[in-house]
């Protein structure tokens, strides 16, 4: 059953359900659930990015008989739903395909590829293609500049040099991330403790390898991608927001490989800069809301359900839910400001960097590469 620890509306408590459902665990259909709003729960789904995980769970509650008819969607409404999971099925294959084609060339010229974050997430998911994937990022072990100039020099490939950790370009259409560091060492000044952990646990024999169509691709060992995931959804929440789906990912994960994880490490790491109570708050959302045994988590599930409940009400409506303007830079800026400003409880509760000190090491970051302040 759904917990009652978050308040939450009908809409919010519905998607939850389907999601639950759609990633395999136990969906209930609450009695509590008087008429549906189904465009609304839709329009919901897709901003959170579990549209087709949502499909899947409405499925699987209708095939078990728990959705009574008169709750069901429309016809036309099911119609324009499968579309639209057509659609990201055409993607993910366009974006596999885009896989296979970077790893081959990187492959036939001696480089060795980790894939980070979206397609290798999607495995862990009970239908991998219905994981929206939107980039690829990728790490070379060290050997990034050396890749980049052969891609200048065989095909002509576009490299932009204007971010902060990675270089990127596009494959079919589709962008790649080609990461030197994984998180960006000059945001903050913790980012460098994390970085050097980061590469410490990037090269681990544990690291898996996988064949995608004849081409061999590594995925990261699971206590890196415990860390940089974490790591990944809590800068994000930080400085702008996150979707439903980075819980979801985080629930497959450790779902997969929470008997892999070194909870200890992960925590005492966590704890070092000032990540745990995040971690514990998003454990106890998976736990609450997918269904997670508390077993997978470590028995690190955070207590503090006013916590928990502040998080995931800045997922689906965030505080600072305004959009970035586009071309005056003076509006961007102040934007940027602005922005910065309405999230600092968020930075105070994923940093252990001052928010004096953030400030000052971002503007300095920006000053290196102009361009990013547009990004």
């Amino acid at each position: 059953m759904l917990s009652n620890s978050l308040s939450v509306s009908n809409t919010h408590e519905i998607l939850f359900c389907l999601t639950r459902a759609g990633l395999g665990g136990e969906g209930e259909w609450s009695s509590r659930i008087g008429k549906v709003e189904w465009a609304e729960v839709i329009k919901l789904a897709a901003v959170q990015g579990v549209l087709a995980i949502a499909w899947d769970g409405l499925q699987k509650l209708i095939a078990e008989g728990k959705i009574p008819a008169e709750q069901q969607p429309s016809r036309d409404q099911m119609l324009r739903w499968l579309a639209n999971i057509d659609s990201i099925e055409k993607s993910y294959a366009r974006q596999k395909a885009a896989i296979r084609k970077l790893a081959s060339f990187y492959d036939r010229n001696g480089f060795r590829m980790m894939l980070l974050k979206g397609y290798g997430l999607s495995l862990c998911y009970p239908t991998p293609e219905h994981r929206p994937c939107g980039d690829i990022d990728i790490w070379l072990y060290g050997r990034q500049q050396e890749a980049d100039a052969l891609l200048r020099e065989k095909h002509g490939v576009k490299i932009d040099e204007d971010k902060h950790h990675h270089t990127t370009f596009t494959v079919n259409g589709i962008l790649v991330e080609n990461h030197y560091d994984f998180i960006n060492v000059h945001s903050h000044a913790s980012n460098v403790e994390i970085e050097r952990e980061l590469k410490r646990l990037a090269v681990a024999p544990e690291s898996k390898q996988i064949d995608v169509e004849g081409t061999p691709i590594t995925l990261p060992a699971p206590d890196f991608n415990a860390l940089f995931l974490l790591k990944h959804m809590a800068a994000h929440f930080a400085a702008i927001e996150i979707g439903f789906r980075h819980i979801c990912d985080w629930a497959v994960f450790v779902r997969a490989y929470g008997d892999k994880v070194d909870w200890d490490l992960l925590k005492t790491t966590a704890t070092q800069f000032n990540m745990h109570r995040f971690l514990g708050a998003v454990n106890r959302l998976c736990v609450d809301r997918l269904g997670i045994d508390e077993s997978m988590c470590g028995g690190f599930v955070g207590e503090d359900r006013a916590l928990a409940e502040r998080i995931l009400n800045d997922i689906l409506a965030p505080e600072f839910g305004e959009q970035q303007p586009k071309g005056n830079p003076v509006k961007v800026v102040w934007f940027k400001w602005r922005r910065w400003w309405a999230n600092r409880w968020k930075h105070r509760l994923v940093y252990r960097d001052s928010l004096g000190a953030t400030f000052v090491h971002q503007v300095i970051a920006h000053l290196r590469k102009p361009k990013s302040i547009w990004g």
